[in-house]
C-alpha cells in the first residue's frame, strides 16, 4: 500500500503505531520500503553519517538532492520526506517555497521537514501544495545555540514552550512532528494533545511512531546514541567480511575457478 501523509493520519486516529528510518541511497530504501518502513527521511544527518561533516549544518540543498533522487526512485509504498537543510529556509517564506520547490522537482519526494517554529514558512508551503513535517525539541541544525547534544523541554518552562511550538506547528498546517530528545513524559503529553502524529527519537514510546539514522539501527556507527538500538552488527560484519576477502586475495584463494572465465 502507498502511504500518503493521510495514511499517517489515520494511523494516528486508529491508535496505530508506524516506522521511520533515515535512507540515502537506492539500496537501503528498497530493502526499507519492503520491510514495510512507513517514511524514509532523507536526512540532513547525510552530513556526518555520509559526508563526514561533523555535524548536519555543513550540508547544501544540491548536496541533498541526489540522496533523495535515489531515495524516491527506489521506494514504491514508503513516504520519501526530504529534510530542508540549514541555510534553505531560515531567511523566510518565499526562500522556504523557493527551495522546496527545487526539492519536489528535482528529486520527486512526497514532503519536506524543517526544523523549529517556522510557522511563516510552513504555512506558505502547505498554501502551496507542499507537505511539512515539524522537527522540534533538540534541533541538530542550531547544536551550537543549544550548547550541545543536551535534552530539551526538562524544565517547567522550556516545556512550555515546545508544548507551544507543536501546537502551533499543527495549526500552521504541518502533517507530523519530529521530538527529539525530550523527556518521554512531555513527549507522551504533546502526542495526546495534537491531531497529528508525533514521530519520536529519543523522545520515549508514547509518541506516534518512531525513527532512527539507519547506521545507527544497524550498527554500522561507530557510536550508537544512548537512545538508539542496533538491530544489528553490520559494522563488525562487514568488518570481518573485508579481512576475509583480503585474506582470499593475498592467499591467491579469490578469484577461485568459480569466479573466472
Amino acid at each position: 500500500m502507498k502511504i500518503r501523509t493521510g495514511t499517517l493520519q489515520q494511523l494516528k486516529s486508529e491508535g496505530k503505531r508506524f516506522a521511520a528510518l533515515t535512507s540515502y541511497d537506492m539500496h537501503t530504501a528498497t530493502i526499507f520500503d519492503e520491510a514495510g518502513i512507513e517514511v524514509l527521511l532523507v536526512g540532513d544527518s547525510a552530513s556526518d553519517n555520509v559526508l563526514a561533516n561533523a555535524g548536519t549544518a555543513p550540508i547544501s540543498l544540491d548536496e541533498m538532492i541526489p540522496f533523495g533522487r535515489a531515495v524516491a526512485r527506489s521506494a514504491k509504498n514508503s513516504l520519501v520526506v526530504m529534510d530542508l537543510p540549514f541555510g534553505s529556509y531560515e531567511l523566510g517564506p518565499d526562500q522556504a517555497l523557493e527551495n522546496s520547490i527545487h526539492v519536489m522537482k528535482q528529486t520527486g519526494a512526497a514532503a519536506v521537514k524543517l526544523e523549529g517554529a517556522k510557522l511563516a514558512q510552513i504555512s506558505t508551503l502547505v498554501d502551496n501544495g507542499i507537505p511539512v513535517m515539524g522537527h522540534v525539541g533538540f534541533t541538530p541544525q542550531t547544536v551550537h545555540a543549544l550548547s550541545g547534544f543536551k535534552v530539551q523541554g526538562r524544565s517547567d518552562e522550556d516545556a512550555l514552550r515546545i508544548t507551544k511550538e507543536c501546537l502551533d506547528i499543527e495549526e500552521a498546517g504541518a502533517f507530523a512532528i519530529v521530538l527529539e530528545m525530550v523527556p518521554a513524559a512531555l513527549a507522551n503529553a504533546i502526542s495526546g494533545k495534537l491531531r497529528i502524529p508525533t514521530i519520536g527519537i529519543g523522545a520515549g514510546s508514547g509518541c506516534d511512531a518512531q525513527i532512527l539514522v539507519w547506521q545507527d539501527f544497524a550498527g554500522l556507527s561507530a557510536k550508537t546514541p544512548s537512545f538508539a538500538k542496533s538491530y544489528l552488527s553490520l559494522r563488525q560484519q562487514l568488518s570481518q567480511a573485508a579481512s576475509a576477502y583480503r585474506n582470499d586475495v593475498i592467499a591467491g584463494d579469490f578469484p577461485s575457478s568459480e569466479q573466472s572465465f
